[in-house]
């Protein structure tokens, strides 16, 4: 039998509700059709924003939303998106998919989106192609509250009031798409343009992003770094606030990235343990960051994360739409399990994407929207945002997998509310086998009961589609019997549990 031990006494830190953060790129159907319909559209709508998207996201508390990339943040130029929309610049989204961007969902609209959906805000600005007065008058625009160009010219659009803007991300993957630069260079822009990012009198200070690494390039960490902080007087507030990191599940070894649908049990073990090697990118990053940051002052942001497969048969390549099973519930359980664990650095983190793209939580088609596998795991862990991590341990956990691919049966975090009730959530890995799990508190402590209990579960191919929407759904669960200061729980095979525990 697994044991899970969890101390209740023993608190290491806080879970940043920002963890449970999204991504909403101009991406294939993200955007337009997923989030955006325009004011016109027979599709309800408020101010143009779908309005079962945005009950559905409110439903799993969506506390931050990235916006305007990703890759088309280093080709987008902020003063396009602004103004009346017939009058707004057309151009091709040659990133993604060759497709005519119409611009008719810019700034004004994507506040409006984190009003109706009461997230924090964090955009993205262009370093690629863009220039330093580009930046700053942009964040003029949004933030300042006076007499100014910038804050004419939004007046002139309808808005009198500045916004809030949480976060900025000085570029994105300039390793790549968004330049193709060295560490180095990047580290000396990044100096420059955050200068720029100014404070216009906001309630709270815009938390500056820095662009970091891909996957396990701990070089691109090390000389970001050492060029940021060169210079810099002891005890002075350093010039980020953050540092982004990028990881993408690609289950396949060749240059297709394999299918969303079909998979076999060894694809199945190979994408969780691909999933679970998050704990390793964390970890090493991490330590590059201690060298510079020890009291972990600046946050790791893992801005985009989550499982990439090739496109769904029939549609645009360019538009990174695919299907979502309950192996990619299982995959966003451990990451995010993964993300409570390392709460004193992870700060933040955004799955890509949010509606219509990668491992999205919402699907749509016309009027029709779908919740996905991965939108109840969302949905089930809700409760850990702003929660206390506990300290808590598994023993007797065994490998499970096929060939070379192997990983532990169970993984979990634990975490204590303001109201003293425990969300445990925990994920079996096996695709054929069930496995009891018995959770005890130390000796000393007060009982608890099991005051909710929440699975998703199913066959590791099963999702939801437009003609059965209900396949895969979180539903309410009794596998559990309770003892004095122990529970046990019997895990079917490929589910994702969430137990909430009430003191006695």
């Amino acid at each position: 039998m697994i044991k899970l031990w969890i101390d209740t006494g023993k608190e290491k830190g806080r879970i940043a509700p920002e963890i449970y953060g999204h991504f909403s790129e101009h991406l294939g159907r993200c955007i337009y059709e997923g989030i955006y319909v325009g004011e016109d559209s027979p599709i309800p709508n408020e101010n143009g924003m779908r309005t079962d998207v945005v009950e559905a996201l409110k439903e799993i508390k969506v506390p931050v939303l990235r916006w305007p990339g990703g890759c088309f943040a280093d080709e987008y130029h902020w003063r396009d998106g602004i103004g009346p929309k017939e009058k707004r610049k057309k151009m091709v989204n040659t990133h993604w998919g060759g497709v005519v961007e119409d611009n008719s969902f810019g700034t004004h609209e994507y506040f409006e989106l984190c009003r109706q959906l009461g997230c924090k805000t964090y955009v993205n600005g262009n370093v690629g192609s863009g220039t330093v007065q580009e930046m700053s008058e942009w964040m003029e625009y949004m933030t300042f509250d006076g007499v100014s160009p910038m804050a004419e010219l939004r007046a002139g659009n309808g808005r009198k009031e500045p916004w809030k803007v949480d976060y900025f991300g000085v570029g994105n993957e300039n390793w790549g798409c968004g330049g193709n630069m060295r560490p180095s260079y990047y580290g000396d822009l990044y100096r420059r343009y955050q200068t720029y990012v100014r404070n216009y009198g906001t309630q709270e200070p815009v938390s500056k992003i820095c662009g970091g690494p891909n996957a396990d390039d701990y070089t691109w960490t090390k000389v970001v770094l050492e060029t940021v902080y060169e210079g810099m007087q002891p005890g002075a507030k350093p010039m980020l606030d953050g540092l982004s990191l990028h990881y993408y599940v690609f289950p396949d070894n060749s240059d297709k990235k394999g299918s969303a649908l079909d998979f076999d049990e060894e694809t199945w073990y190979r994408t969780l343990e691909k999933a679970l090697y998050m704990d390793e990118l964390i970890t090493r990053h991490g330590a590059i960051m201690d060298k510079y940051d020890p009291e972990k002052k600046v946050g790791m942001i893992v801005d985009e994360w989550g499982c990439w497969y090739d496109v769904e048969p029939g549609t645009n390549p360019g538009f990174l739409y695919q299907q979502n099973t309950l192996r990619d519930a299982l995959a966003a359980g451990v990451t995010l399990n993964i993300f409570n664990k390392h709460c004193d650095r992870v700060k933040m983190a955004n799955i890509a994407q949010i509606v219509n793209v990668l491992q999205a939580v919402l699907l749509t088609e016309g009027p029709s929207m779908i919740k996905t596998p991965t939108y109840y795991v969302f949905h089930m862990y809700r409760h850990h945002q702003g929660a206390l991590l506990l300290d808590s341990a598994l023993t007797g956990v065994r490998k499970t997998g096929v060939g070379e691919w192997e990983v532990p049966e169970v993984t979990e975090s634990v975490s204590k509310g303001a109201d003293g009730v425990l969300t445990v959530t925990l994920n079996h890995l096996s695709a054929t086998e069930s496995r009891q799990v018995e959770i005890s508190f130390a000796e000393d402590e007060k009982h608890f009961r099991v005051d909710e209990a929440r699975i998703l579960t199913g066959e590791m191919r099963e999702h939801n589609t437009f003609s059965e929407p209900g396949c895969v759904e979180e539903r309410d669960w009794n596998e559990y019997c309770e003892e004095e200061n122990k529970i046990r729980v019997t895990l079917p095979p490929c589910s994702v549990v969430m137990l909430r525990l009430a003191p006695c």
